[in-house]
């Protein structure tokens, strides 16, 4: 046996008799393992050996002086992990050795027959290896649903736990905590003239800045997009607005690098009273949302502390003017449609015959306003449905004008929000345009994301079978964003999975993002729905989706959105 070919082995030996240790160092040897062992014959020397290394497997004998091998299991659990064990004895009975098992023992074999040993061995180290890979991909997917993927900081759903808390020990200790909502200034500028990828840097390296700005103590997490909370526990008014001024001078401070461009940003932040009382986690949220946006109305790079005599004021601003200008636009026809291509992935060069369709406001002053700016706005304010009808209703007649009613060779895909899965009449308005427009449902595709489908389980799963039954698609958007994903999946009859394209846009240098991608790839062939990846930006992003079978892709790299004419 060639040298290449030893394999080396990180022995525990619980025995007392030394020949007996050699006979198995000699059969392990035959069977072409290195045994790098040590020789222990008591408890005390068991708890010292674990301590001092990290053993690939632990062989006792069943009957040692004081103790035998079922108190060697029980060490090896307390101190070991799940180091694998195998009983090596010259005498054990079949009732033993059943005991022994489901003590934890892996395997017994008998002195007279080592020949088992290294098969034995063998296998255990295996499932080893199978236990850790397990061991790391669950202790991965629960950091993952408490955690930001991006930042590392706690999630939107770890800090709302935290926040409960909170507000429990406000009640029951008669104690008070405070809640910053910081919102970065001047970060949609960098997202549009570098991109997503230097969005998400200047991110990450906020996080580490926020960090160091607040206590250990404190609930540091980003809450979604570039908005961040920190929950000081324990900590007074005074002492919470040291800690928001000391941060408003760091990100004013902060100079972002990209390119060789250098850039400026800056936060507001809202600032809320944990008393506990008649509060719960979300009504201390919104209020430190509230206060937010009343820090950007006031000329940004500031704190607001909330009060409830800011009700009155907070209706001059923030988001009261845009459902002003919403409506305003919906009376004076100011929205716009844009569209950008889905293309299919295995078929290289194929034209697009779907393409999803997007809202854009045009108030003539030579700007067109992106969705992310006004309709926060309106899903707050339930102006959602009213917005989804106006899409529907233009969408239709452009499709219309352009097919006839004759042609379903193509597809369009219209966005639908949560608030209009809940309206009762929402489903008879569409079956009404589709008759008065004449066009084939087959064209249509409706996209629920995943959140509002959860949110509103019941309502979506009854409106999704009501469309279906008129011959229109459903794509689920944004899938994976959850923490539900897959158990859903079953309950929600769809025929499209579009994937969050937040794990898309890094696939090329993230594993995880990969991995995830590929394994709601191979989730939806299996339910038979086709996949279609979001942010495909570039061709090695295209060519990654590709290879894992992707079905379809829409992003800047292949289409930019362009007005509907």
């Amino acid at each position: 046996m060639s040298d290449n070919s030893l394999k080396p082995l990180k022995l525990l030996l619980v025995e007392d008799s030394e020949d007996d240790a050699l006979l198995l160092i000699r059969e392990l040897k035959q069977g072409g393992y290195v045994p790098e062992y040590l020789r222990v014959d008591s408890e005390e020397g068991m708890y010292v050996a674990l301590g001092k290394n990290d053993w690939d497997i632990v062989i006792t004998d069943h009957n040692l002086p004081g103790f035998g091998s079922e108190r060697a299991i029980e060490i090896v659990s307390e101190r070991g992990g799940d180091v694998p064990v195998i009983i090596v004895s010259g005498s054990i009975g079949e009732d033993v050795a059943v005991s022994a098992m489901k003590a934890g023992a892996h395997d017994y074999i008998m002195k007279n027959n080592l020949k088992r040993l290294v098969p034995a061995i063998e296998r255990e180290l295996r499932e080893a290896v199978n236990r850790k890979v397990t061991r790391q991909a669950r202790d991965t997917i629960h950091h993952m649903a408490y955690h930001d993927a991006l930042t590392g900081l706690a999630n939107r759903h770890e800090f709302k736990l935290r926040l409960d808390h909170a507000i429990n020990l406000a009640v029951s200790e008669d104690c008070t905590h405070i809640l910053i909502y910081l919102d970065l200034d001047q970060f949609k500028i960098i997202n549009d003239t570098c991109g997503h990828h230097a969005g998400d840097e200047l991110l990450r390296q906020l996080g580490v800045l926020l960090r160091d700005a607040v206590r250990e103590s404190d609930c540091l997490a980003r809450l979604g997009g570039d908005e961040f909370g920190i929950l000081l526990e324990y900590c007074s008014m005074g002492r919470a607005k040291d800690i928001a001024g000391k941060i408003l001078s760091m990100v004013r401070d902060f100079r972002f690098s990209w390119d060789g461009k250098s850039f400026v940003i800056g936060a507001s932040m809202g600032m809320v009273v944990i008393d506990g009382y008649g509060k719960t986690a979300s009504d201390v949220l919104k209020s430190a949302d509230m206060a937010c946006y009343l820090a950007k109305d006031k000329g940004r790079n500031r704190y607001h502390i909330y009060s409830i005599d800011d009700k009155e004021m907070l209706l001059r601003h923030g988001e009261m003017e845009w459902v002003s200008r919403i409506n305003h636009a919906l009376q004076n026809d100011q929205f716009v449609l844009y569209q950008q291509g889905i293309f299919p992935v295995q078929s290289e060069g194929s034209a697009s015959k779907q393409c999803e369709f997007l809202i854009r406001l045009d108030e003539g002053n030579d700007e067109i306003i992106l969705p992310g700016t006004f309709l926060p706005a309106a899903e707050r304010y339930n102006l959602m449905p009213a917005l989804d009808r106006w899409v529907i209703k233009t969408a239709f007649t452009y499709i219309a004008s352009k097919h006839g009613t004759g042609d379903d060779s193509h597809r369009y895909f219209i966005n639908l929000s949560g608030a209009s899965l809940s309206d009762k009449e929402f489903f008879d308005y569409i079956n009404a345009q589709i008759k008065q427009s004449g066009i084939m449902p087959s064209m249509i595709c409706f996209e629920i994301t995943e959140t509002a489908a959860i949110s509103s389980f019941q309502e979506a799963v009854e409106f999704i079978r009501d469309i279906r039954s008129l011959g229109c698609k459903i794509a689920l958007d944004d899938f994976g964003s959850g923490l539900s994903s897959f158990s859903y999946l079953k309950a929600i009859p769809a025929d499209f999975l579009k994937i969050d394209g937040n794990f898309v846009k890094d696939i090329v240098a993230d594993p995880m993002d990969r991995a995830i991608v590929e394994a709601v790839t191979q989730i939806a062939r299996v339910a038979g729905l086709e996949t279609i990846a979001e942010f495909v930006e570039n061709d090695a992003i295209m060519n990654e989706v590709r290879s894992i079978g992707v079905d379809f892709a829409q992003g800047y790299g292949l289409h930019h959105p362009e007005a509907v004419k």
